[in-house]
């Protein structure tokens, strides 16, 4: 990872300021369309030193960095992004990997989940399966309902009750397997982590948009709030 943290505003016009946080090797092209279509104005900051100074609202995309034995470093940068994230109450949408590091900032951990890991390692392929979203939460609000529907699947390491942090509702579950696909925080404005990955335009249903729309509100929100005199 780079020493510098690399802050660059991408191409929307209109406030309020998403962060995207990626790892340096980490192409953030596809989280950057998903905020500009909901009107936001991305900022891509990368890990290890993700300022979180003037962001109105946060997708987390970088997950932990997990070793062949499964653990992550002490001080890990994305947890700790995270976990400042949450001290602020900054709305936030933790996708992929970021779902681990919320997890993980609230006192959770994860397991091997090898039958979600993307097919090859090609940037072109992921696996799919079926899971269903509990009505009532957040994320059933954002996407406009709840029940079953079909996600993509890019990851190896996964969540279930037994590692879920105990401050975090879950709030969606694999059907092949049980795994939880959604979390939820009941102490913060709006903090919602997916382990699948809705900025893949096309690889789930297009109402999944709807949860950039609602962090971008959310976010706008904020930004009112902090105004005030």
């Amino acid at each position: 990872m780079t020493e510098r943290t690399e802050l660059q505003t991408a191409g929307c016009a209109v406030a309020p300021a998403i962060g995207i946080v990626v790892s340096d090797a980490q192409d953030a092209a596809r989280h950057v369309a998903a905020v500009c279509r909901a009107a936001g104005e991305s900022r891509v900051m990368t890990l290890p030193r993700a300022s979180l100074d003037r962001i109105d609202g946060l997708v987390v995309a970088s997950g932990p960095t997990i070793d062949k034995r499964g653990f992550a470093p002490p001080q890990d940068a994305a947890i700790d992004c995270v976990s400042r994230a949450l001290d602020l109450d900054i709305p936030m949408l933790a996708v992929g990997g970021g779902f681990l590091a919320l997890n993980a900032a609230k006192g959770g951990s994860w397991v091997e989940a090898s039958s979600h890991a993307e097919e090859n390692a090609s940037e072109r392929a992921s696996a799919y399966h079926r899971i269903y979203i509990a009505p009532g939460g957040k994320l059933a609000a954002a996407v406009g309902s709840g029940g079953f529907v079909r996600v993509n699947s890019r990851h190896a390491f996964g969540v279930r009750e037994a590692q879920k942090a105990r401050g975090l509702l879950a709030t969606a579950y694999s059907l092949e397997d049980g795994v939880i696909e959604a979390l939820e925080s009941p102490d913060h404005s709006w903090v919602v982590g997916v382990q699948f990955n809705p900025e893949r335009r096309g690889e789930l249903p297009p109402h999944f948009d709807r949860l950039f729309s609602v962090l971008t509100a959310q976010a706008s929100a904020r930004a009112d709030q902090r105004s005030l005199p």
